[in-house]
């Protein structure tokens, strides 16, 4: 009997181990759905980067009964990437709304398609600030196209130039053309968030390619995006390509020329950003921290209970940023520092005074009540940083008020000699008598 209970113990433990291992999401899981099996030999490079990265690709159909992203209120995996521009509908638990909660959960998602997307992924784009042209568009660029085309100029040649001027998401711009085909993506002008990362030539417009053009297209010139990001206000990131074909090992491995002539590139620039941008989407670059934040009384080191109106004030924060696996400091000089009660009494810019080390110097407001230091930094390509500190600030105590005001000194003498004159009036009007008349006969 005690070893039936052992063993029954033991099982039961077991169980509850794989339940936990299963729910408990994984450092670097990544989920990649495909439309076919085939997709992961043809953009064999590009997944072979993010292995070799440390990833833990997991591969499935965009169908698939069993998908799951979640499990007992954990998510299974940190990122999402979709190859998968034909599928009508996700299989399993997943489903736009799923994928918009994912990403609500710091979730980082790539989303990667073509001129035959579905609807699926243009509700799913719709729900990122985006828009997919419609079903059978293709960028076409009659100037731009590459020597390899196959006579309807969808192989655009995009100019590196036309990349979004951040290198902490795509790097530099001295780099080969990119080659790029698919459908045009159009960003809501009303969204903040959202990041122009490629767009196309003025030349270029995005309509279905066997279709005569009887309206005007949707996507037209430098307002046709290419690829298009947007770093949610958790700091989830988002990237949306309207061409499969830019990660295909075709597209990292081809040289580029465009049939109008001119120089010929060995070898296209689609690897360099394909590696930086999915380096950024994972939160590889682009992640900033507060390391530490001190502040005290100008002569002081220890922070008070409370501070008083009119104290002169040190604060001094230490920023730092993910670059691979290694925290290093973040050198920048526009940081700046605001003292709020409702709104901000003070505002200044923090000098940096070492490595990833900024100091601000400010005399506290005439004011009294509950304030907060606040730094809230935001930055196109990084994490937005927000640190708030709350401290109390009291009037001045009774003994802590000057004795005499330099201001008063004339009233002071006033006063004084209003009792000087009053103290001397007082004493000749009592010492003083007249002579007394005497009566004569």
């Amino acid at each position: 009997m005690k070893m039936a209970t052992k063993v029954k113990v033991l099982t039961l433990l077991g169980i509850l181990v794989i339940n936990f291992c299963t729910c408990v999401q994984s450092e670097g899981e990544t989920l990649v759905l495909l439309d076919n099996l085939a997709i992961k030999e043809t953009h064999s490079m590009f997944f072979k980067s993010l292995k070799d990265r440390g990833y833990t690709l997991t591969f499935k159909s965009a169908d698939d009964a069993n998908l799951l992203l979640s499990k007992y209120g954990e998510y299974l995996y940190e990122n999402l990437i979709i190859f998968a521009p034909s599928v009508e509908e996700f299989g399993g638990a997943v489903s736009v709304e799923a994928i918009a909660e994912f990403i609500d959960g710091g979730g980082n998602v790539l989303v990667a398609g073509n001129s035959l997307s579905g609807d699926i992924l243009r509700e799913l784009a719709s729900e990122c600030g985006f828009e997919i042209d419609e079903e059978g568009s293709s960028v076409i660029d009659h100037l731009n196209y590459d020597a390899n085309d196959d006579g309807k100029h969808t192989l655009i040649v995009a100019d590196p130039a036309h990349l979004i001027d951040a290198p902490v998401i795509v790097g530099s711009k001295e780099i080969p053309p990119l080659l790029y085909k698919g459908t045009g993506l159009i960003a809501d002008q009303r969204n903040p968030l959202v990041l122009r990362l490629l767009t196309a030539d003025s030349s270029a417009y995005s309509y279905p390619v066997d279709k005569p053009i009887k309206v005007y297209p949707h996507a037209v010139g430098k307002n046709t995006l290419l690829i298009a990001a947007l770093q949610a206000r958790n700091n989830a990131r988002i990237v949306f390509s309207g061409s499969l074909y830019f990660f295909s090992d075709e597209a990292f491995t081809s040289p580029v020329q465009k049939a109008q002539g001119g120089k010929r590139w060995e070898v296209s620039g689609n690897r360099q950003v394909a590696d930086l941008l999915s380096k950024w989407l994972l939160k590889e670059a682009g992640v900033l921290r507060v390391k530490s934040v001190a502040h005290h009384r100008v002569g002081e080191k220890a922070p008070p209970s409370s501070y008083t109106i009119m104290d002169d004030v040190v604060f001094s924060l230490e920023l730092e940023r993910k670059q691979g696996s290694q925290w290093v400091p973040h050198d920048v000089d526009d940081v700046q520092l605001e003292f709020v009660r409702i709104d901000p009494f003070v505002r200044t810019r923090m000098v940096r005074k070492a490595p990833g080390r900024y100091e601000a110097v400010f005399k506290i407001p005439d004011v009294y009540g509950v304030y907060q230091f606040k730094v809230n930094y935001h930055r196109m390509g990084y994490t937005a940083l927000y640190n708030s500190t709350q401290v109390s600030v009291r009037p001045l105590e009774h003994t802590q008020y000057e004795r005499f005001i330099a201001s008063a000194y004339p009233y002071y003498a006033s006063a004084f000699s209003m009792m000087g004159g009053v103290f001397l009036f007082s004493i000749v009007f009592l010492h003083y008598r007249d002579d007394v008349k005497t009566k004569s006969d």
